[in-house]
């Protein structure tokens, strides 16, 4: 059990002012990179794209729980040292193990498999000093790691995105815009949807480790195990929908069916252990 403490209150919308501080700032950075064609903007432009939404919705879970532990330094910590840990550890694993240039949903399984452990793998390095008899601290590391991972891994793929842009606006009759304008577009669409993903799946995952271990070491148990692989089932999903899954709704046509499916079970999931840790939580204290 452990000892009561005096939660401080907290400001109320710290995220909303962290999510409206960063947005405008990415705007102003859109229009001085389209203004000055100035090259040494766009990295600035790209950071603030793809941190903007994970540190906003890492901020949003911490400013409503009252029961944890974790300080907001911590939680920025695990973002960005557990991000790093596991995009390097990820990007590693993914080619030793992962061969050949097709891109299948067998391959989209492995990388869901590689990828949901080395994030576990991180939040266990991060945590190492703390107790791990919390399922809600393990929630929020788990978030946090997961969108650092999320943040990092879109930054990525941004770059990639507006090489491959820009030799098609090399083209013909391409707009001189085209790179920036596909690279903003991919940037956005990932971070809106980053919270859903890996945010959602590492915290989950976390969440059930630290529910299952004791206060001085972790424990992979059964849950942990079948948690681990219905995560991984859902982000295989989500990089390689099979095609009788990509059904177009005509009032819901931003994503396929497919994808919405994915982001309700693991909402629902993380949900019911939000909960569930509350109710454990409170009585500690």
């Amino acid at each position: 059990m452990r000892q009561e403490t005096s939660v401080p209150a907290r400001p109320k919308r710290i995220w909303l002012r962290v999510f409206l501080g960063g947005f405008l700032l990415y705007l102003i950075s859109f229009i001085l990179v389209v203004l000055t064609a100035n090259p040494n903007l766009f990295p600035t432009l790209i950071l603030l794209g793809n941190f903007l939404v994970p540190v906003t919705f890492v901020t949003f879970l911490y400013e409503r729980q009252q029961l944890s532990n974790i300080t907001l330094p911590s939680l920025g910590l695990s973002f960005f040292l557990g991000g790093v840990i596991a995009v390097f550890e990820a990007g590693f694993l993914e080619k030793l193990l992962i061969s050949g240039p097709k891109f299948d949903f067998f391959t989209a399984l492995q990388v869901g498999l590689i990828e949901e452990l080395v994030k576990l793998i991180a939040v266990m390095f991060v945590a190492r000093r703390m107790r791990h008899n919390s399922e809600l601290d393990g929630l929020l590391l788990g978030a946090a790691v997961g969108m650092g991972f999320a943040a990092l891994e879109s930054t990525g793929y941004a770059f990639t995105v507006f090489l491959m842009a820009f030799a098609q606006g090399l083209r013909p009759n391409a707009p001189e815009t085209f790179p920036l304008l596909v690279t903003v577009g991919v940037t956005g669409l990932r971070s809106l949807l980053s919270p859903f993903g890996h945010g959602v799946w590492t915290a989950t995952l976390s969440a059930v480790l630290f529910r299952e271990s004791r206060p001085e070491r972790f424990r992979i148990t059964f849950p942990v195990f079948l948690t681990y692989l219905i995560v991984s089932l859902l982000h295989g999903l989500w990089d390689g929908m099979p095609i009788g899954l990509v059904l177009d709704i005509p009032i819901i046509n931003l994503l396929p069916i497919g994808y919405w499916i994915v982001i309700l079970v693991g909402v629902l999931m993380l949900m019911r252990l939000w909960k569930e840790a509350i109710r454990a939580a409170r009585p500690a204290l």
